[in-house]
C-alpha cells in the first residue's frame, strides 16, 4: 500500500521515469503529440483556416414562420407550417366529438377512436397500412376529445403523397367490418374496466366534473362509451353519425414540415370530390347546441382502500373537484384565465420540483406546504368553443374531506383578492416559457395549427401569444375572478364521502368573503 502511495506521489510531483523524460524533451515535443501541431496558435474562437465557410439555413422575413391557409372548393380547410428537418406530421382534424352525440348512441366517437387505421377500401389491413408508413419511417395515431377528432401521421418528408392519400383512405373509406366491430367492443370494454381501477382519478373525475358543470348538454356528455352502448353500436350507427360529421366543410388537413403548394395539390387530389363510404346524403342532424352551463355535484361512493396493491399500498383517499364555468378559448379573457389557472399551479405532495414545477404557485405555497395531511392540489383550465371551466382537484384521508373543501373554496375565493406583482410576472414567465417550450415539438405544433385554424380559420403565433400573456395586469385576474366565483359551483367527489359537505354549503363558502364553510353542530358523532 505503502509502495502504490509513493508511486503515485512521484507520478503527481513528476519524480519518476515519466517526469524526467518530460523535461528532457521540453513542452512542445509534449504539446506536438497531445493537441496537434498543425495549427498550434489558432484560439477557439477563430476559424480554421481551409475549412469550407458554413451555409446555415435563414429564414426571409417573419412571413416565413406564419401559418398559410388555403380553403377547397368543398370547403375543406388545407394549413401548413414550415419547419425544417427531414420529417414531417400531417394529419386530419375533424370538428366532431362526444358532444355532438346528444342525439346518438353516445360512446361513437370512443368506438371510431379505436377503429381508427383498421382496413379501407385500398388497404386490407392494420398491418398493411403500418407496413406502408414503416416505408417511410412512419408512425400514425388517433385521438378524440369532446369537441374534436385527429387522425395524425409523422413521417418522411419525401413520403407526403403516400401520407396525404392514406389519411383519406382512413377517414373517409373505413370498410368497418363485423370482426374489427367486435375487436372494438372488447377494447372498449377493457378500457372502460381499466377506468375504475386505476389508482390515478384523475381522468374518471374529468368526466365527472364536466357531467356535474354542463348536465346533459354538449360538453357534459361522456366521452367514454357507457357500458350499455358497448352492444348497440354497429356499423349502420357509426355511418350515421359519419354522414354527419365527416363532411369537408367541418375538417382541415394540417401539416407541419411541408411545402403549402405540396401539400395544397395533395389534398386536391385525394380529398377533393371523393365519395366516402357512407355515400353523399346530406347532413341533416348536425347539433349546434351552445353549451349551457348549470353547475351541480356528482358523487361517486367507492371503497379506495384496496385501489392500489403492493407491499406499501397508497393510502386511503377520497378525491373532490369543485370547477367552476370560465370561458371560451375565443373569449377576449382567455389569456387572463390561462395566467390565473397558471398561478395556482399546484400538483402532488411527493413532487420532486424543480425548476419549472410551479413550487411557488398558490396552490404549492398556501396549501401543500401548509397542510401535510393533502396529498394533492392541482388546478386545471378546460376550454372549449363555446365554454370554459376552471376546476381544482384535491385528494386527502376521507376524514378530513370537510376541512380540505374549506381550504379549496377559500382558494377560490382569494383569486379574486390582491394579486402580487410578483407572482403575476412569475406566472407569466412560466406559461410563456411552457408555451415557447411546447411549441419545440413538431407533433405539438400540428396539433396547434389544426386546432386553431379548424375553430378560427386562422393561427395566432406564439409571439402573438406571448404579447397577450405580458399584457395580463393584476386588475385583469381580478375581474375574471370576481366574475367567475359569480356563478354556481360544478363538484365531483369519488370514495368515502362520508364527511363530504352539502352542495349548499359550498355554494355559500364560494360566495362569502373568507371561503369558510357554515357551521354545522351534531349532537351525535
Amino acid at each position: 500500500m505503502a509502495a502504490m502511495v509513493l508511486a503515485a506521489t512521484r507520478l503527481l510531483r513528476g519524480s519518476g521515469s515519466w517526469g524526467r523524460s518530460r523535461l528532457r524533451f521540453g513542452d512542445p515535443a509534449y504539446r506536438r503529440f497531445s493537441s496537434g501541431g498543425a495549427y498550434p496558435n489558432i484560439p477557439l474562437s477563430s476559424p480554421l483556416p481551409g475549412v469550407p465557410k458554413p451555409v446555415f439555413a435563414t429564414v426571409d422575413g417573419q412571413e416565413k414562420f406564419e401559418t398559410k391557409v388555403t380553403t377547397l372548393d368543398n370547403g375543406l380547410r388545407v394549413a401548413s407550417q414550415n419547419k425544417f428537418g427531414q420529417f414531417c406530421t400531417v394529419g386530419i382534424l375533424i370538428n366532431s366529438g362526444s358532444r355532438y352525440e346528444a342525439k346518438y348512441l353516445s360512446g361513437i366517437a370512443h368506438f371510431l377512436e379505436k377503429l381508427a387505421f383498421s382496413s379501407t377500401d385500398r388497404f386490407d389491413s392494420k398491418d398493411e397500412i403500418l407496413l406502408t408508413l414503416e416505408k417511410h419511417g412512419g408512425i400514425c395515431d388517433c385521438q378524440t376529445s369532446r369537441d374534436t377528432t385527429m387522425y395524425a401521421v409523422s413521417a418522411d418528408s419525401k413520403g407526403l403523397d403516400t401520407v396525404v392519400g392514406l389519411l383519406a383512405d382512413v377517414v373517409l373509406h373505413p370498410r368497418l367490418t363485423d370482426e374489427e366491430i367486435e375487436m372494438t367492443r372488447m377494447a372498449v370494454q377493457f378500457e372502460l374496466e381499466d377506468l375504475n381501477m386505476r389508482p390515478d382519478p384523475e381522468p374518471l373525475l374529468t368526466e365527472m366534473i364536466h357531467e356535474a358543470a354542463y348536465r346533459e348538454n354538449t360538453v357534459g356528455l361522456h366521452r367514454f362509451c357507457p357500458v350499455e352502448n358497448i352492444g348497440k353500436i354497429d356499423r349502420d350507427v357509426l355511418h350515421s353519425y359519419l354522414r354527419n360529421y365527416y363532411t369537408p366543410d367541418r375538417m382541415v388537413l394540417a401539416g407541419v414540415g411541408v411545402e403549402h403548394a405540396q401539400l395544397v395539390e395533395c389534398a386536391r387530389k385525394y380529398l377533393l370530390g371523393t365519395r366516402p363510404a357512407w355515400g353523399t346524403g346530406a347532413a341533416v342532424h348536425v347539433d349546434r347546441s351552445v353549451a349551457q352551463y348549470t353547475g351541480g355535484i356528482v358523487k361517486l361512493e367507492r371503497d379506495m382502500s384496496n385501489v392500489s396493491l403492493g407491499p406499501t399500498p397508497f393510502p386511503e383517499l377520497t378525491h373532490i373537484m369543485i370547477g367552476l364555468e370560465s370561458c371560451s378559448f375565443l373569449d377576449g379573457d382567455f389569456i387572463p384565465f390561462a395566467v390565473l389557472n397558471m398561478m395556482m399551479g399546484g400538483g402532488g405532495s411527493f413532487s420532486a420540483g424543480g425548476p419549472g414545477k410551479g413550487m411557488f404557485t398558490r396552490l404549492y405555497l398556501n396549501v401543500l406546504n401548509r397542510h401535510h395531511w393533502m396529498y394533492n392540489a392541482t388546478s386545471y383550465h378546460h376550454s372549449y368553443e363555446d365554454t370554459g371551466l376552471l376546476c381544482i382537484h384535491a385528494s386527502a384521508d376521507p376524514r378530513q374531506v370537510r376541512e380540505m373543501v374549506e381550504i379549496i373554496t377559500r382558494e377560490f375565493v382569494l383569486m379574486a383578492g390582491t394579486v402580487d406583482v410578483v407572482e403575476l410576472e412569475r406566472a407569466k414567465t412560466q406559461l410563456m416559457s411552457m408555451l415557447m417550450m411546447n411549441l419545440e415539438a413538431r407533433p405539438v405544433i400540428f396539433e396547434d395549427v389544426g386546432r386553431q385554424v379548424l375553430a378560427t380559420r386562422s393561427r395566432k403565433l406564439p409571439h402573438e401569444l406571448c404579447a397577450l400573456i405580458r399584457d395580463v395586469k393584476p386588475e385583469d385576474i381580478k375581474r375574471v375572478a370576481s366574475k367567475m366565483l359569480r356563478g354556481k359551483p360544478a363538484v365531483a367527489a369519488l370514495g368515502d364521502l362520508s364527511e363530504l359537505p352539502a352542495y349548499e354549503h359550498v355554494q355559500t363558502a364560494l360566495a362569502s368573503r373568507d371561503g369558510r364553510l357554515p357551521r354545522t353542530y351534531r349532537l351525535f358523532r
